[in-house]
């Protein structure tokens, strides 16, 4: 058999292996997604009342508000910071990372708590003192950031914490809250792996509707 039909024969499986799994494979796989799991081949995006695209289902958001429900901290922001302003260029979108602090490393607890230098402008207020200003009892998830620092989820516990502030400064009652709280907790997965949680996001959603509503 000459070099060139072996060369002929190679060329063309490579060129049917190519479209096979190079163009329709993948258009084939889109198209499975699109139909059969829209929501999430599109990033698990949530749209508000005005049907506007919010954020995702996937991704975490800071809220600051007393009126809202805080999310866990997070040590990249929820990559939220302005690239134009970032110049460790560890902030912006897309980024997530841990903050890798051990629970024996005295950075940990300065974060936590806060560190108070002695220009009171240079001052940090930590997660654990304002929650505590704020009357909520911290829980582990309101103190310490996830592993990708991108969590959209706290616990039942956490979200309970904050009825009390948020009741007061919507001016609803606090029953009303633990209701919407329950109607978001996302069960364990498959009803056996992981644990319960609540999507801040979704539920801050639920709640400007409930506040529209009454």
């Amino acid at each position: 058999m000459s070099l060139a039909r072996e060369a002929n024969r190679a060329i063309r499986s490579t060129i049917v292996l190519w479209v096979l799994t190079a163009i329709i494979y993948p258009f084939v796989m889109i198209g499975i997604g699109q139909i059969v799991f829209p929501s999430q081949a599109n990033g698990s995006l949530i749209t508000n009342a005005q049907n506007q695209v919010v954020g995702s289902a996937l991704i975490g958001q800071p809220f600051t508000s007393d009126r809202y429900f805080s999310s866990r901290p997070s040590t990249t922001s929820y990559s939220t910071a302005d690239p134009k302003k970032d110049d460790a260029k560890v902030l912006q979108t897309g980024v997530s990372g841990a903050s890798n602090l051990a629970p024996s490393n005295p950075a940990l607890m300065e974060r936590i708590k806060g560190k108070t230098d002695k220009d009171p402008s240079k001052s940090i207020e930590g997660d654990y003192n304002r929650l505590k200003k704020a009357g909520i009892q911290p829980t582990g998830d309101l103190v310490y950031t996830s592993g990708s620092s991108l969590d959209p989820h706290i616990t039942p516990q956490a979200a309970s914490a904050q009825i009390a502030r948020v009741a007061s400064s919507r001016g609803l009652q606090p029953n009303q809250l633990q209701t919407l709280i329950a109607q978001n907790t996302n069960g364990r997965f498959l009803g056996i792996f992981g644990e319960p949680g609540v999507n801040v996001l979704k539920l801050n959603i639920a709640l400007d509707r409930l506040k529209s509503a009454t």
